[in-house]
């Protein structure tokens, strides 16, 4: 597929990475011809140095036939414009954009090719409120994923000292919860991803992800680490648009308090939110922190734009009685570096932005990719479509299919019903399976398997 990417920051360049490595005909345009050198010594990709909405830029960048272009600059005004001359001039198939401000979202018939031609939106803003609120939701839980609307949902946890499950076989869970079905998919030990088998052991401090129906979740958690309380006292610093939109969300099921220390910003909140407390100061104040009773605050998310002011306000918020804190860290890099000490849950923008993009990337009927946390996997929704003349996957039952190595099933949701995966289990058109991909370079192999082959009509 010949993909033109716009814009080579934390998220174009991390998309390129993605993407060149599954034989993609990849060019990143930017205007920063340094980053792009970097991009191409590490990447077999072409770059072009220049605005990435001026249609000469376009053209050289292959606009004339390329397949899909993916508009990830740091302007939202550029990456409309940019998918209305690729649109106008070259007739590009598949335009996504990523789109930030809240006043164009909003406004309903604006994305059309009547009027501005983006045929997938990206709000990285509403992807993380979304992520957020599921980790609020589950107590313990260090990534909440969703697939097939909800139905089926991956979870993972720190297994704890004295869980029932803790220096058990993975066999064990089957025995001991017979009510309750469930697949381990990826265990991250000592840094290291670990393919789960049924004889594998589980021990205290693995990072368990675990994918079942969403009324088990709750069930399943319990047998890995201590019972949490529901979070009820919820503390944001930072009342940008991802702190509003959470509150937004959470203000009339739990107690709401957001601090930002821009005085016009808070009067804006105060319009906005019903019952939401705003505090007009710092999140790195230690008296400000005291005085609204950090020490009974069930979580701190530090949303702010400033990586520096999330990890610090995080770590004063927890050594003040904080019993968690959740960090938006704007460098990838830094995600894993700052997590599991004194802050629990790092929370990198960009990777949450990556997995709907390569939703849209993808061959074959994928509607949905998640990376892993830790990168210890990717998570892969995929619909099988066709028969068993035409399907490589309809007909067959999970052991009988030819799966990449490294590659597992997790689970299937057929309509209502989610069935985890198990060796006798068959594949029927219009299934949703769920896929875990160790190796990154098998995710082509894992698209052509469920695309529909010629006999299919």
């Amino acid at each position: 597929m010949k993909i033109i990417i716009l814009g080579a920051g934390q998220v174009g360049g991390t998309l390129a990475e993605h993407l060149a490595h599954e034989e993609n005909d990849i060019t990143v345009v930017d205007t920063d011809a340094e980053r792009l050198r970097e991009l191409h010594n590490r990447l077999d990709i072409r770059t072009v140095t220049g605005p990435a909405s001026y249609p000469l830029v376009l053209r050289q960048a292959g606009g004339e036939d390329a397949d899909m272009l993916i508009a990830v600059t740091n302007s939202d005004e550029v990456n409309m414009i940019a998918c209305q001359v690729a649109h106008t001039l070259f007739r590009t198939p598949t335009k996504i954009a990523r789109v930030r401000a809240a006043a164009y979202l909003t406004r309903k018939g604006l994305f059309s090719n009547e009027a501005v031609p983006v045929d997938v939106l990206i709000s990285p803003e509403q992807v993380v409120t979304d992520h957020i609120r599921r980790l609020i939701v589950y107590p313990g839980a260090l990534q909440v994923l969703e697939f097939a609307s909800g139905q089926a949902q991956l979870v993972a946890v720190k297994a704890y000292y004295g869980g029932p499950l803790v220096g058990q076989e993975l066999g064990f869970l089957r025995r001991h919860m017979p009510n309750v079905d469930t697949r381990v998919a990826a265990i991250y030990r000592r840094n290291r991803p670990i393919i789960p088998r049924g004889d594998t052991v589980i021990e205290a401090d693995d990072e368990v992800f675990f994918i079942a129906a969403r009324r088990d979740i709750r069930a399943v958690m319990s047998e890995l680490r201590k019972v949490e309380r529901d979070f009820r006292r919820i503390l944001i610093a930072g009342g940008g648009n991802i702190g509003q939109r959470l509150a937004e969300q959470l203000e009339h099921s739990h107690q709401i308090k957001i601090i930002e220390r821009d005085l016009e910003r808070c009067s804006a909140l105060s319009e906005r939110l019903d019952r939401t407390v705003v505090l007009h100061g710092s999140a790195t104040s230690k008296r400000l922190l005291i005085e609204e009773n950090i020490e009974d605050c069930d979580i701190f998310c530090a949303l702010t734009n400033d990586d520096e002011v999330n990890i610090m306000s995080s770590m004063l918020a927890k050594r003040l009685g904080a019993k968690k804190v959740l960090t938006l860290i704007n460098n990838a890099a830094y995600v894993d570096l700052v997590q599991g000490g004194e802050i629990d849950i790092a929370i990198s923008p960009q990777q949450s932005t990556i997995g709907g993009l390569l939703t849209h990337v993808r061959r074959g009927d994928i509607v949905n990719v998640h990376s892993l946390r830790r990168g210890a996997a990717e998570a892969i929704e995929a619909i099988a479509h066709g028969d068993s003349r035409s399907s490589k996957v309809i007909g067959r039952t999970i052991d009988e299919i030819d799966l990449p190595a490294g590659t597992t099933i997790g689970a299937v949701v057929r309509g209502k019903e989610v069935l985890i995966a198990h060796d006798d289990v068959v594949i029927e058109s219009g299934d949703h399976v769920i896929l875990f991909v160790i190796d990154k370079r098998r995710i082509r192999d894992v698209e052509r398997l469920f695309q529909v082959g010629l006999t299919f009509f």
